[in-house]
């Protein structure tokens, strides 16, 4: 019986993939999650966010763009040329905060950019209003 509630709880709620290379900025991501009822899988590298976002189709992903093994804009490049994928809204959150590199998140296909160090209320925002545009 257990099992069959946490199975809707878990349809219920919208699913987000957070992507970070960093554990203390991916406990933080999901620790926001949790706060604004989402399920959520991670990811720590883009070979695996990859994966999981063709695996899950998740409703939103948030994606560190400089990841350890393929840069962010790979990701979402990555994610933009299957079918399955490339309607999944993605907001890059980065340290980088040159515009013209922000500047390239937008062109390549994110539809925010997020500079770290980040305001919770800000990123609660974004997420709640891409989440609601899906439904």
């Amino acid at each position: 019986m257990k099992k069959n509630c946490n199975l809707q709880c878990y349809l219920k709620h919208p699913i987000v993939l957070a992507v970070d290379d960093d554990e203390d900025n991916l406990e933080l991501l999901t620790q926001l999650l949790q706060f604004v009822e989402c399920s959520f899988i991670t990811a720590e590298d883009g070979e695996t966010a990859i994966n999981l976002a063709q695996q899950y189709h998740p409703d939103m992903i948030l994606l560190d763009m400089m990841l350890p093994d393929i840069s962010g804009v790979e990701v979402v490049k990555s994610l933009q040329q299957n079918p399955q994928t490339k309607d999944i809204p993605i907001v890059a959150v980065t340290a980088i905060t040159r515009a013209e590199c922000q500047q390239r998140f937008l062109e390549e296909g994110c539809l925010e950019c997020v500079t770290k160090p980040y305001r919770i209320d800000e990123l609660e925002n974004i997420i709640r209003y891409y989440l609601s545009s899906k439904n």
